[in-house]
């Protein structure tokens, strides 16, 4: 939907949607926060790329910030204390080092016997992720995208200097195909012939519970442990949280499994005073990776005219605003 946003009113597009709503899957169960200090070098760049445009979107894209301030704490336990250490020299622009005394001043629920050292982002944020789908679906509209929902892809195929492309709304052509398939993104180069890059959708599993009786979590810090252990923040009024699972999943409507449920709660209760007596949500999402963790937007080296979008796994929301640029001027350019 970025993409089809950058593009709207410079070409004439159709963006084909497998289910009967947009943003069913990854994109409506994201964690929704910004960080510069998350995947690789790459991934990193293209994330700060985007921070301009999150502080301050174009005029009429949306009525409400798509930022909300959020410092990032991670934290560690004795065992990955040169992990903790390696981040901070990994990021030394938009990181600091955190006393144990400011942590559990700003945190008292963490347990005191657990974590050993602690580092901060100050400058990550919350994200509005239906605010900034509906302004890039509104550019799209406004552009005269067409924007085809309960069209999944049943076949795609090259025929003269053109991609035909067949979906359950009927059969299209163009000089242009974007593979912008999410999870399915694989599946998709397959169907054209051109493999799945190795793309793997990874399930990874999240739940909200109710917060400590008379707290307000609002102001609460993001923690992540820096092991990879979990990571919880404020929602709503309670309290998300992940054990950072990543379970290799085939390409479907994800749903959780009891054990991650239950691994998650048991993580926050070892780390944390919270006691998760009552858990009022629990889902589950696919993050879908490239081989190398970084995300694909370019043409087909073997066929002209395929582009892939594709295996933007946790960064897909945050990284939106500069990959849509890169891939709508690579795309313009190669039309000409």
């Amino acid at each position: 939907m970025s993409l089809a946003g950058r593009l709207a009113g410079r070409a004439n597009i159709i963006l084909l949607e497998r289910e009967e709503l947009l943003a069913m899957h990854t994109t409506g169960r994201s964690a929704a926060v910004f960080t510069e200090t998350y995947g690789n070098a790459s991934v990193r760049a293209l994330t700060s790329q985007s921070r301009s445009f999150f502080e301050n979107p174009p005029d009429g894209f949306t009525e409400q910030p798509l930022f909300t301030p959020r410092a990032i704490l991670f934290v560690a336990r004795p065992d990955h204390v040169a992990e903790l250490n390696a981040w901070l020299s990994e990021n030394p622009l938009v990181s600091r080092a955190a006393t144990m005394t400011e942590v559990y001043d700003r945190m008292p629920i963490l347990r005191r016997d657990v974590f050993v050292a602690a580092a901060e982002e100050p400058d990550s944020a919350d994200i509005d992720v239906h605010g900034l789908f509906e302004g890039f679906r509104r550019m799209a509209v406004h552009g005269n995208v067409e924007i085809a929902t309960s069209a999944e892809v049943l076949s795609v195929s090259r025929a003269a200097d053109a991609w035909v492309v067949e979906s359950a709304r009927g059969t299209y052509s163009a000089r242009v195909v974007v593979n912008a398939g999410g999870a399915w993104a694989g599946r998709v180069g397959v169907m054209a012939g051109l493999g799945d890059r190795g793309l793997m959708p990874l399930r990874r599993t999240a739940i909200t519970i109710e917060p400590p009786d008379g707290v307000d979590v609002s102001n609460w810090l993001f923690v992540n442990d820096i092991g990879d252990a979990f990571y919880f923040k404020p929602e709503a009024g309670l309290v998300l949280a992940s054990p950072v699972d990543e379970t290799p999943s085939e390409p479907c409507d994800a749903q959780p499994e009891e054990i991650d449920v239950a691994t998650v709660a048991w993580r926050i209760e070892e780390a944390t005073t919270m006691k998760v007596s009552r858990i009022r949500r629990k889902w589950a999402g696919l993050r879908t990776f490239t081989p190398h963790r970084t995300p694909l937007f370019e043409f087909d080296a073997n066929a002209p005219g395929f582009f892939w979008l594709a295996g933007q796994g946790g960064y897909g929301i945050q990284t939106a605003p500069s990959i849509s640029l890169h891939a709508a001027n690579k795309i313009l350019h190669y039309l000409g």
